[in-house]
């Protein structure tokens, strides 16, 4: 499966951004998915998951709430609403996909390229 992240860009505190996922390939919709983020100075971090049905959904515990993962089927997308973003929110987000993982680990086999997210006072 290929994975292409887009939605990425500079907002204000305290405002929202929508990043989306397209997956291609041979049976792209039975994928497990996520998304993950690193910071400069920081390991690599779980954000959120969602099975391939679309019944599970996992969140990293500084969330609270602030972000939703979803998955259209029939766009083979899934993407991440982020609302209330704060400063400690910038990082390249990645989007990741996994055949039988999913959780709010970094067991996902396959990666696409980040997209920038910078959050600004």
């Amino acid at each position: 499966v290929q994975l292409q992240a887009s939605g990425g860009g500079t907002v204000q505190t305290g405002g929202s951004l929508r990043l989306s996922c397209l997956a291609s390939g041979r049976d792209a919709s039975a994928y497990n998915m996520a998304w993950l983020r690193h910071s400069p100075g920081k390991e690599r971090e779980f954000v959120a998951a969602i099975s391939w049905s679309g019944y599970s959904t996992y969140y990293g515990d500084f969330i609270k709430g602030r972000f939703n993962i979803s998955r259209d089927f029939a766009k083979n997308t899934i993407y991440l609403q982020m609302n209330s973003l704060k400063l400690e929110d910038t990082a390249v987000y990645y989007c990741a996909a996994d055949r039988t993982y999913v959780g709010d680990g970094q067991l996902y086999q396959y990666w696409g390229q980040g997209t920038q997210v910078t959050v600004s006072s």
